[in-house]
């Protein structure tokens, strides 16, 4: 469409010029609309004023400078603040925080350009407001969703109040997959993000090309990767391997249908062939991955599992536990779940210079596994897959970033976490 090509073209402008001055008139006469249809345009397309969008990616782009070494008071007026206390207060209103706290949470990440013809979300307060009226929760204040574990902003959920989670997808399957899975383990000890009906009864409501559905928010604190390394460290990498055995045994109960995949083929139709081109990996090696791999694969056990077990998706809270986003899950190998939170780990706090932590993170997988085997019992025929399955992950993530445009810094990470996986291949295996 002509409209979201023009409002991209503003994007890409206030991008390239935000250390000067730019006002919506200057975009409206670029745009060829007047000014009064072009900030609605802008408001419809992006989900927020056209000033309050120049005021939010400036605040961004000088957290980042500030969180890379630049010093507060150089970087603050280039971006348009004439004192800290006024970026201070604007960054506080945008954010919900101070900037030091922003900073100490890991959300100070480098800015990405915001492409409209590849985001799948977009969508303004006003909207989500006018969509909790279906629970009649319109008048409870609203609040953006950070992922712990990167610092950045959820486009697909907003907390309500202080004890509701609207969550969006435009993928009906998806949510009632998760509304599905939810409901089947509620009576469990498990926590979960219990789905909260709308007031006439609906398990969630579809507006426009959107999904929307309400979970009550599970209290307690995130894990976060970089935790793991302090303290007990293989304590905490046993309890996660324990507690992803106790969820294991309530989702092999379930009667839900998911979406069943075959990691094997995904990896030798997809996934290696791109991982070839980008990585140094040679013919015999992935000849022999593959060969091996695939004599294992049939025999391994599978069923639903939770498909995304990273650390800012385990709760705890005393002595409770549980799980959030359950919106990708599928039927899997079983270790996939296990060997993607040890791989979470790794990837989020991943430093090759680091031979102590790395050495350390073998450790944490090692008891990972052993937390899980400790509940539910593993073949061996899984003890000798291991490493074939932590690659087969760590190769659909390298792929899968090599195809995302806003995710630049995580590709070229992703290719030396891959790298290296293939050099301590055999120190992956469960004896």
């Amino acid at each position: 469409m002509n409209y979201r090509k023009s409002i991209q073209d503003s994007l890409n402008y206030i991008e390239d010029n935000l250390k000067t001055t730019i006002t919506a008139t200057e975009l409206s006469e670029q745009a060829g609309y007047s000014l009064f249809h072009y900030y609605r345009l802008f408001q419809s397309v992006v989900g927020m004023s056209v000033m309050q969008y120049i005021l939010r990616r400036r605040l961004i782009h000088a957290i980042y400078e500030i969180r890379c070494g630049s010093k507060g008071i150089d970087v603050i007026p280039e971006y348009g603040f004439d004192t800290y206390a006024g970026f201070y207060k604007a960054f506080r209103r945008e954010f919900g925080c101070t900037p030091s706290a922003f900073i100490k949470k890991g959300r100070a990440k480098r800015p990405y350009r915001l492409n409209l013809f590849k985001e799948d979300y977009m969508i303004s307060h006003k909207k989500v407001l006018s969509v909790l009226k279906y629970w009649k929760l319109e008048n409870q204040p609203i609040s953006a969703v950070y992922h712990e574990s990167n610092g950045e902003k959820s486009n697909r959920a907003f907390y309500v109040g202080n004890d509701f989670v609207l969550k969006l997808s435009k993928n009906s399957a998806e949510v009632k997959n998760a509304i599905s899975l939810c409901n089947a383990i509620k009576d469990s000890r498990l926590c979960v993000p219990f789905p909260i009906e709308t007031t006439d009864g609906r398990p969630y409501i579809q507006d426009g090309e959107l999904f929307f559905y309400l979970t009550r928010r599970i209290s307690g604190t995130q894990m976060i990767a970089h935790d793991f390394y302090k303290g007990d460290f293989i304590a905490k990498a046993r309890f996660v391997g324990e507690i992803i055995g106790q969820l294991h045994l309530i989702l092999c109960q379930a009667k839900t249908p998911v979406n069943e995949v075959n990691l094997y083929e995904s990896v030798k139709n997809w996934a290696l062939p791109i991982s070839k081109e980008i990585l140094p990996l040679t013919e015999l090696f992935c000849q022999k991955y593959l060969n091996e791999f695939g004599k294992l694969y049939d025999k391994l056990p599978k069923q639903i599992i939770h498909r995304d077990p990273n650390p800012s998706n385990i709760i705890v809270s005393q002595d409770k536990w549980g799980f959030i986003d359950f919106e990708l899950s599928e039927k899997n190998l079983r270790i996939y779940d296990p060997c993607y939170a040890a791989m979470a780990i790794l990837s989020e706090s991943f430093d090759e210079k680091n031979q102590d932590r790395l050495s350390k993170w073998l450790d944490i997988y090692r008891n990972i596994l052993l937390g899980y085997d400790s509940i539910v019992t593993l073949t061996d025929e899984e003890r000798v897959a291991l490493p074939y399955v932590i690659l087969a992950e760590q190769l659909v993530s390298t792929a899968w970033f090599s195809e995302q445009d806003r995710y630049t810094d995580l590709f070229d990470t992703n290719k030396r976490i891959t790298r290296w996986i293939t050099t301590v291949f055999d120190s992956l295996r469960l004896n």
